[in-house]
């Protein structure tokens, strides 16, 4: 389909658009950093954000839980149905109504995420989100493309993707804000606390509800109505785009006109028919099972010979992107807690054969090792432990009030008369002990850290600067996208980020990491906004949802893979990692450029 006329020639009305796509997109991203982000001191609670409720948190309080992988990855697999479900709807249903089901699905449920405090009701609320998020993703840059001239539609669409940018800063600045104070928040009971991690998720879900309320001033895309037949209503959003352009040019008198339009053929006569007998469900049946039919029609499109070639080079090149960019940014994070650890194991204290007795603790012991003490009749009251073992220790007649601590055990202790109220000491802290005759009073519900002392800021600081990072890459992108092309920038961009990752071999220290983050992060993000463009611009109208969507899934599955594989070598070797994303990258760059020019394309 192709309909040119007066109302594309300028480019006004379209910042209106944006500014819609831009919360759309920010929103992503938004979404997607609070399901990827994490926290050394408090896993728990930081990992993903995707905390399990307070309730479900003890056995999640010790650091690298097998908990918080699942919670993270969930999403993504919520994100890889969703853009292929509703990117395929979005060429049937409309851009529009699919935006608005999207964006809706993602914030009903994790506003909803926010309150619930079963921990498998809290996975499902996730994964139904990340289903909205994926689903959101391809749509809106189908969306935005559809309003804009060929020859500017390179650089707004780069502009776009800078929120994505924007998105990732908001939820590093709202992180570091709200989740450390851990007051924040109230209590109903003994079972139902809503804490500061809570706050934060219900707040990251704010701009998909104001994204939601502007997309229903926006008009439906014009060229997906001229698509589906309805000219009527197309030329009445042409016609105010003209109006508008022409206004802002000082030039309200000129006439809107069409210069051309191919008028598609119609395939939905058999929706009518069946819709005119039957019951209503059976309408209904047939309703949805041709609509899914169709989209299905649509995918095996993309495959079809005239195609196919583009699909498939486009599905290994997003792939690999996805795999190496995903691993690796989870890689960062994770080498820089290590790096951490082994310089704060290196300055851990062991004290050997210490006999203890009729002494209050009531100050805070922090990375150390006792092994083979005795300790009788002591208090241990108001106090923290952190990073402390215990090792064929003996506590006789002691009294344990009001302690808190974090990664704290009793290795082969023998604890005789000794009694516990109001700790968070639980059952697993204590690993092959004998317990005569103690008592457990009450335990502390949750995980109780001053997270003002035991965060760490490095973490937050390093999530905010790879976000910041890619915004010279983002203009860069944006001012040379229509200029050089975008498989020259696509194969430059990923090409540049494998010799980026060779220099990770250098990387021995947390600043060392950080810098190579930023700068991996900062190459990297010219091949995604070009990759962006490119696939909007591969498709017809009737197929350029279905296709991103797919292509989307894909990357979301290589994102799934990438964090699977990378965190798995934190600390046992770097070389698999580095070799593996710079080979990813280095073969889905040269790919590329194998991929045809699309800047004079007409949409």
């Amino acid at each position: 389909m192709l309909a040119i006329a007066t109302a594309q020639d300028s480019q006004d009305y379209h910042w209106a658009v944006l500014v819609v796509a831009w919360a759309l997109e920010a929103e992503n991203k938004l979404e997607t950093k609070v399901n990827r982000e994490r926290d050394p001191r408090f896993p728990a609670v930081y990992e993903s954000s995707l905390t399990a409720p307070d309730q479900c948190l003890k056995p999640l309080c010790t650091f690298r839980s097998p908990h918080q992988d699942s919670s993270g990855l969930i999403v993504y697999l919520g994100m890889m149905v969703g853009a292929v479900m509703l990117g395929g709807l979005a060429d049937k249903l409309g851009r529009k109504k699919c935006l608005i089901i999207s964006l809706a699905i993602n914030a009903a449920f994790a506003f909803l995420s926010s309150f619930v405090q079963g921990y498998g009701f809290f996975l499902f609320c996730r994964l139904i989100s990340g289903l909205g998020i994926g689903g959101s993703l391809p749509i809106v840059f189908a969306y935005f493309s559809e309003f804009l001239s060929r020859e500017k539609r390179g650089e707004h669409l780069s502009w776009l993707c800078m929120f994505w940018m924007i998105g990732g800063i908001f939820a590093s600045a709202m992180a570091w804000s709200i989740i450390p104070h851990y007051g924040w928040g109230f209590s109903m009971g003994t079972k139902y606390h809503f804490h500061s991690w809570r706050v934060f998720v219900l707040v990251c879900s704010l701009p998909c509800i104001a994204s939601l309320v502007a997309l229903k001033f926006m008009p439906e895309s014009p060229r997906f109505l001229l698509e589906i037949g309805k000219h009527d209503e197309a030329w009445m959003i042409l016609k105010q785009v003209h109006d508008t352009n022409m206004r802002a040019k000082g030039e309200p008198e000129r006439v809107f006109t069409v210069s051309y339009i191919k008028t598609p053929k119609q395939v939905d006569e058999f929706i009518e028919i069946q819709s005119s007998t039957g019951t209503w469900y059976q309408r209904w049946l047939v309703r949805i099972t041709t609509t899914f039919k169709q989209v299905w029609d649509n995918v095996l499109y993309c495959l079809t010979a005239q195609y196919r070639m583009n699909t498939l080079m486009l599905a290994v090149v997003w792939f690999t992107m996805a795999l190496s960019y995903y691993g690796l940014i989870v890689w960062f994070p994770d080498m820089i807690r290590y790096l951490q650890e082994e310089a704060y194991e290196s300055r851990v204290k062991i004290f050997d054969d210490e006999e203890v007795s009729h002494f209050t603790f009531n100050f805070t012991l922090e990375n150390q090792i006792h092994r083979n003490g005795e300790y009788r009749n002591d208090k241990f009251i108001g106090m923290k432990f952190k990073e402390v073992r215990f090792e064929d220790s003996l506590f006789e007649e002691c009294y344990f009030e009001d302690v808190t601590s974090r990664e704290t055990f009793f290795e082969n202790c023998t604890i005789i008369s000794t009694v516990f109220c109001n700790t968070d000491l639980y059952e697993h802290k204590f690993i092959n002990c004998r317990l005569i005759n103690s008592t457990f009073l009450k335990e502390k519900e949750g995980c109780h850290l001053d997270f003002e002392e035991d965060n760490d800021f490095l973490i937050y600081l390093v999530s905010f600067l790879g976000s910041l990072s890619v915004l010279p890459g983002n203009i860069i992108s944006a001012l040379l996208m229509d200029k050089i092309g975008r498989i020259k920038m696509i194969g430059g961009s990923m090409l540049i980020s494998a010799v980026c990752c060779f220099f990770l071999f250098f990387g021995n220290s947390e600043s060392a990491m950080i810098g190579w983050q930023c700068l991996f992060c900062g190459a990297s993000i010219a091949a995604w906004n070009a990759l962006d463009v490119i696939t909007v611009e591969l498709y017809p109208t009737d197929k350029r949802a279905t296709a991103f969507g797919i292509l989307s899934g894909l990357c979301k599955f290589g994102a799934i893979l990438g964090n699977s594989i990378f965190s798995s070598f934190v600390g046992i070797t770097k070389v698999v990692p580095i070799l593996l994303a710079s080979s990813a990258l280095v073969g889905g760059g040269l790919l590329a450029l194998r991929l045809p020019e699309t800047r004079e394309q007409v949409l």
